[in-house]
């Protein structure tokens, strides 16, 4: 069991998602664009999402003490940019 959690448009959840094997960056922007337009994500239902929209988001991986994992999927933060 991981927990996903998804920014989207100023918004933040947490999803928990059933991952049998380790998962791809791809997999999981496919994983969140689904849960997303079937309204399996608290707070963050949109049907309408297109397929690509986190296409170009930052997948974060990261393992709490416990050793559950955490991923995170956000935009891209021009942190340095001019």
């Amino acid at each position: 069991m991981a927990t996903l959690n998804i920014t989207y448009d100023g918004m933040s959840a947490d999803v928990p998602v059933e991952l049998d094997r380790p998962v791809s960056d791809t997999d999981v922007r496919r994983i969140a664009a689904e849960l997303v337009r079937s309204g399996g994500v608290p707070g963050l239902h949109l049907n309408h999402l297109r397929e690509d929209a986190f296409q170009h988001y930052v997948v974060d991986r990261f393992r709490g003490a416990r050793g559950d994992e955490r991923i995170y999927l956000r935009p891209k933060v021009p942190f340095g940019a001019r």
